[in-house]
């Protein structure tokens, strides 16, 4: 009898368990989870690191030390206290902390962890910044959004698995789906785990990001602001979405696009702001990123306005590369808007791309400004800097290299365009599934006239 007993509670147990696998439990505990470095000031000199604990969690630490080769003595650690916000979203109630290292030296590799006594997190290293001049290279993601535990977990992990000493790992906005969703944000941070704990984020802002209040004014992701500690250099108006940071001889620029193809008062206030920020930038390298595309790879998606006001900046102070997200398809293009036939080789202005990281597709615009497009692919993108050269990759969810190039700037020479795209794998631009439910003949006949002919 007892016997039959234990098996019927081993049975219920299993039950149980099985019953709740389709609705993971993201909620806080004492121990912290969503562990993310970011930086708020300068990354070869200061650390930011975010985590969360149960809102019963009143105080936390973190200990830091120059990472040894022997094992961490504590007596050499140093303690800080963090700094504590609570937060209830979705129903979930939790408190986030937050502390940045200040005093580092560059190119110098620490250890830290969080927490406190008997709950501490394992230990984690990061790397400063090097002083200007040094190579370095790092990720970039489009969109992540939707299915972020089941499929883009892969995508982050394979970028890391390709390169495991990235600087840096740019997010261009669009992160998660549902606004104020607590259980997305716990699907992304599950998605990159100890890779958010070891890299820092750089982070924009997408639609999905934001919601309405009744009265129309936009409101930006609760989650936002407690998880990322980042720069407080831009716009009153649009701290740590608006903002710059340096990391040896790239200037790395973060818009709000959402604010600006929405509000015309804050695209002036940005427009302003990103001259002032790119007439004082002493970089030799320009990087900006946003979410809307400048110019859309998706299908019926245009810009117009938000295009008009801010290209000439970009061709004015010679911007080299704009990275961007929200169409769900890829396209790489320059020397715009005179279209891939008829661009000028001596144009000096950037290299735009739009890329998708998550599972969510589009299809291919049939306005074919791109030299290189993928419709149904999730990617991710490497970039490197060294001197004179950057070099950028665009990676499939397997690794197979799809689009490359190569930017050179020398002393008293023109930006020189190096397209290694015929080094990759055949372009993918097929319709994504349903297409022929969604689109007509006629439409139909446009897009294969468009991409077909070219392959």
């Amino acid at each position: 009898m007892i016997y039959i007993n234990k098996i019927s509670i081993a049975v219920f147990f299993i039950f149980s368990l099985t019953m709740n696998l389709s609705a993971q439990d993201f909620h806080p505990s004492e121990f912290p989870d969503r562990i993310i470095l970011t930086w708020s000031d300068d990354p070869m000199t200061t650390q930011s690191v975010t985590w969360r604990t149960s809102s019963e969690v009143k105080g936390s630490k973190a200990q830091f030390i120059l990472a040894p080769n022997t094992p961490i003595y504590l007596d050499s650690v140093e303690t800080f206290d963090a700094t504590t916000q609570f937060l209830e979203v979705d129903s979930v109630q939790a408190n986030y902390h937050s502390v940045t290292f200040r005093g580092l030296k560059p190119a110098t590799t620490y250890a830290y962890r969080v927490g406190n006594e008997g709950t501490w997190s394992e230990w984690f290293q990061f790397i400063t910044a090097p002083e200007k001049g040094a190579p370095f290279s790092f990720i970039y993601f489009g969109d992540a959004q939707n299915n972020l535990k089941s499929q883009w977990s892969r995508i982050i992990r394979q970028a890391y698995s390709n390169l495991p000493k990235a600087a840096f790992m740019l997010h261009a906005g669009d992160l998660i789906n549902s606004t104020q969703s607590d259980s997305e944000w716990g699907e992304w941070n599950h998605s990159g785990g100890f890779i958010n704990s070891m890299i820092p984020s750089v982070s924009t802002p997408g639609n999905h990001e934001y919601d309405r209040k009744e009265d129309g004014t936009l409101v930006l992701d609760y989650h936002w602001k407690k998880q990322f500690t980042l720069p407080k250099n831009g716009p009153e108006e649009f701290e740590e979405t608006v903002y710059y940071l340096d990391y040896s001889d790239l200037r790395m620029i973060s818009l709000n696009s959402q604010e600006i193809v929405l509000d015309e008062k804050s695209m002036e206030i940005q427009r302003v702001w990103l001259e002032k920020v790119l007439a004082e930038n002493t970089q030799k390298w320009t990087v900006i990123t946003f979410h809307h595309p400048i110019y859309s790879s998706g299908t019926g998606r245009d810009n117009k306005e938000f295009r008009e006001a801010f290209k000439p900046i970009f061709d004015k102070y010679k911007v080299d590369l704009v990275l961007q997200g929200h169409d769900h398809s890829y396209g790489r293009g320059r020397n715009l808007p005179s279209g891939v036939a008829n661009q000028d080789p001596a144009a000096q202005g950037p290299v735009y791309v739009v890329s998708v990281s998550g599972p969510k597709m589009y299809n291919l615009t049939f306005d074919k400004w791109m030299d290189r497009a993928a419709s149904n692919t999730q990617l991710y993108q490497l970039i490197s800097i060294e001197g004179d050269r950057l070099s950028y990759g665009a990676y499939t969810a397997t690794g197979d290299l799809y689009d490359a190039f190569d930017l050179i700037k020398s002393e008293g020479k023109q930006k020189e365009f190096i397209d290694k795209a015929n080094k990759a794998i055949q372009e993918a631009i097929e319709l994504t599934p349903g297409s022929e439910k969604k689109m007509t003949p006629e439409e139909m006949a446009e897009y294969m006239k468009t991409y077909k002919k070219q392959n």
